[in-house]
C-alpha cells in the first residue's frame, strides 16, 4: 500500500477513481447524443458533483462511444454566482466557454465586455459552434441556487430565467447544438416557482434521473479497487455498515481505514471510533436539518423499532403496531429513501425500512437520548399527526425507557471497534 490514499473525502472523485453509476452515466450520454437534457438529483453527499466530473472526461466519453473533441464542455456551479442573477449565470457560462474554446475567444470577449449578458448572447455562440460542426454541453452543479430568490433576483426574475433556459433548450434553432445537464438536491418539480397552469412546466424538457445509494456490488467493487491488500470480509463489512451505499460516507470511511492500515495503526480502536463520530457528524447534522419534523420523528421511530429487536434486556414498552404507522406514512418514508437516508426492502411480501448507514442510525439514537421532556411535548402535535393517542403514549414510554437504560442499548460503534481490533497487523 505505497500509493497515495485512493479516497477523496470532501471533493469530487476523479474519473480514474470513480466506481459505479454505469446505468446513470449511460443515460446522460444518451441525452448528450440526442442533444437533450438531464436533471440529476439526490441528497447531500450522494455524488452529484463527482457524477458531473465524469461527463467531462474524454476517456469516459470514449467508453460511451462518443467523441469529446466535437463538444465544448463547461462545468460550473451556481454556488459560485453570488448573489445569483440570470446575467451573472450567462456571464459565468460565457467566461468558462471562452476558456474552453480558443476559436471563439474574441467573439465571446465582445459579449463579456458589455454590461448585461443574456441567453441571446449564448444563442449566437451556439450558432457559430454549429457552423464549426461542434456542439455545447453545459453541466450545471448546485442548480438549487438558481431556484431561490434573493434581493437582486425576484420570483418574476426566476420565472423569466427558467423560461429562457427552456426556450434555449426546446424552441430555438440552436437547440441542435446544445445539451444541458443540471444537478440538485431534490427533483426540480419540488423546487422553484409555482407553475403557471396555462403554460408548460419550466422543467418539462429534462429527463429526471435520481442518484441512489450505491449497490452492494458497487460498494464491493469500490473497496476492492481502492485497496492493494486483500481485506478480510469482516473489515469490508465494517466499511459497508458504517457507510451503507452513501458515497460521501464511503469516501470518508475508506480514507480513514486506508490511512490506518498504511500506518499500521489499526489497533487503536478507540481513536478510530472517535474519528468516525467526529468526521461524519456534520454530514448527519446536515441530513437531519433538511428533514421535516415529521420525517425526523419517523427516523426516531425507526431507530427505536429496529433497536427493540436487538435488545437482550426485558423491555417495558410495546411498539408492535409501529409498522402500521410506517405503512400510513409511505410518502414521507419514500422521501427519506430518495434522500439516501433509509433503504427499503421486502420481507415476506411486506415493505421493510432500515437506515442506509449504521452510523446514521447511531446518530438518530443519540437524538432520541437528547430529546428531553420539553422536546417531547413540542413534538406532541407531530406525534398526533402520525399516530393515535394510545400510540403516542407507547412511544413516549419507549423514549423514557431509553433515557433511563442507555447502558442497555447496543452500540454499533462498539461493534465496529471490536471488529477492527481483531484485524491482524
Amino acid at each position: 500500500m505505497n500509493k497515495p490514499n485512493p479516497f477523496f473525502p470532501g471533493v469530487p472523485t476523479p474519473p480514474e477513481s470513480f466506481t459505479g453509476r454505469t446505468t446513470e452515466i449511460a443515460a446522460a450520454f444518451d441525452q448528450i447524443h440526442n442533444r437533450s437534457h438531464l436533471a440529476i438529483w439526490g441528497g447531500p453527499g450522494m455524488g452529484k458533483s463527482s457524477f458531473l466530473e465524469q461527463l467531462v472526461s474524454p476517456q469516459v466519453w470514449e467508453k460511451n462511444d462518443l467523441d469529446s473533441s466535437q463538444a465544448v464542455i463547461v462545468l460550473l456551479s451556481c454556488l459560485n454566482i453570488s448573489p445569483f442573477t440570470p446575467s451573472g449565470f450567462w456571464r459565468e457560462v460565457l467566461s468558462n466557454l471562452k476558456d474552453s474554446e480558443p476559436s471563439l475567444q474574441t467573439e465571446v470577449q465582445k459579449f463579456l465586455n458589455q454590461g448585461e449578458i443574456t441567453k441571446d448572447n449564448l444563442r449566437q455562440i451556439l450558432r457559430k459552434l454549429g457552423n464549426q460542426g461542434k456542439f455545447f454541453v453545459l453541466l450545471v452543479d448546485d442548480f438549487d441556487a438558481a431556484l431561490i430568490s434573493n434581493d437582486r433576483y425576484t420570483e418574476n426574475d426566476m420565472q423569466e430565467f427558467l423560461s429562457e433556459c427552456r426556450n434555449l433548450a426546446v424552441h430555438s434553432q440552436e437547440r441542435r447544438y446544445f445539451s444541458m445537464i443540471v444537478s440538485s438536491l431534490k427533483r426540480l418539480n419540488e423546487l422553484g416557482p409555482a407553475l403557471n397552469p396555462n403554460a408548460s412546466p419550466w422543467y418539462n424538457h429534462y429527463l429526471f434521473q435520481r442518484l441512489k445509494p450505491l449497490t452492494h456490488a458497487e460498494v464491493d467493487r469500490l473497496i476492492t479497487k481502492a485497496f492493494d491488500v486483500q481485506l478480510q470480509p469482516e473489515l469490508k463489512d465494517v466499511i459497508s455498515s458504517i457507510a451503507g451505499g452513501h458515497p460521501a460516507l464511503l469516501q470518508i470511511v475508506g480514507f480513514m481505514i486506508y490511512r490506518k492500515i498504511k500506518s499500521r495503526d489499526l489497533l487503536k480502536t478507540e481513536a478510530i471510533v472517535r474519528d468516525f463520530e467526529t468526521t461524519t457528524k456534520q454530514i448527519f447534522q446536515n441530513i437531519w436539518n433538511r428533514c421535516s419534523e415529521q420525517e425526523q420523528t419517523l427516523l426516531m421511530l425507526l431507530a427505536i423499532f429496529n433497536l427493540e429487536g436487538r435488545l437482550n434486556e426485558k423491555i417495558q414498552f410495546d411498539l408492535s403496531d409501529i409498522k402500521l404507522i410506517f405503512s400510513q406514512k409511505e410518502r414521507d418514508l419514500t422521501n427519506l429513501e430518495e434522500q439516501g437516508v433509509v433503504i427499503r426492502s421486502e420481507e415476506n411480501g411486506k415493505k421493510v425500512y432500515s437506515f442506509t448507514s449504521s452510523t446514521m442510525e447511531e446518530w438518530v439514537i443519540q437524538e432520541v437520548w437528547n430529546t428531553n421532556d420539553d422536546a417531547v411535548k413540542k413534538r406532541q402535535k407531530v406525534f398526533l399527526n402520525l399516530m393515535s393517542k394510545d400510540q403516542v403514549e407507547k412511544v413516549t414510554n419507549a423514549m423514557n425507557w431509553f433515557w433511563t437504560h442507555k447502558d442497555k442499548v447496543p452500540s454499533t460503534l462498539k461493534w465496529i471497534a471490536s471488529v477492527i481490533a481483531a484485524f491482524p497487523t
